[in-house]
């Protein structure tokens, strides 16, 4: 059988295609950089009405990563999407903790969930970009931390998925006058949050 085996060939041939098939729009290079990465994970052209990239989020995001952050995310599919040798180039690290005793335990005590634990953490580590692609609360959570002044991330990604809480979260995270990307409705997912920071990554280090 005649077909592509080469990793790269693949991924080639799937943004031509994608070029080609998702029509007319205003995105400049960068935006349109992450608006097909996420078309490329996800097979859904929907996403290029629904992608939203706010207060400058590119380019701090950029700057952010240039500086060797640590990132934290919702859900170990996400923290496994992303790509570790991109992450090595510009010595980040990736981070989701909620599988930690110590999160668990506040979780079950407090009666919340363990991505909401585990978002404590992470503002209490002082980390500069949060990743949502599953759990609103999670969102929620920092975003009542930021309203307290107890949290200052340099960049959310949210995009989280699902029925309850998903679209509200995100409609609120689109009010903050923060460096932002999201996605509007109930679309989204862990997948979708890795490719975005798979994205900004991708522009700064060669893959």
């Amino acid at each position: 059988m005649n077909y592509v085996k080469v990793p790269m060939d693949i991924e080639k041939g799937s943004f031509e295609i994608i070029g080609k098939e998702m029509g007319p729009h205003n995105f400049n290079d960068e935006e349109l950089q992450i608006i097909k990465r996420v078309i490329h994970t996800t097979a859904d052209f929907e996403y290029k009405d629904l992608v939203k990239i706010n207060n400058n989020a590119i380019e701090v995001g950029k700057n952010l990563l240039k500086k060797g952050v640590t990132i934290y995310t919702d859900t170990n599919m996400a923290l496994s999407g992303i790509n570790k040798r991109a992450l090595k180039k510009l010595n980040c690290n990736v981070k989701c903790f909620v599988d930690l005793d110590d999160v668990h335990k506040i979780a079950k005590e407090r009666g919340i969930t363990r991505s909401m634990a585990g978002v404590e953490k992470a503002v209490e580590d002082k980390v500069e970009i949060f990743v949502f692609g599953n759990a609103p609360t999670a969102l929620f959570r920092l975003m009542e931390l930021m309203d307290e002044n107890k949290a200052n991330p340099g960049l959310i990604v949210g995009v989280p998925v699902g029925f309850v809480g998903a679209e509200e979260s995100k409609r609120k995270l689109e009010k903050l006058d923060i460096p932002h990307i999201t996605i509007r409705g109930r679309k989204g997912g862990s997948t979708v949050a890795a490719s975005i920071i798979n994205a900004l990554m991708y522009m700064v280090v060669e893959r």
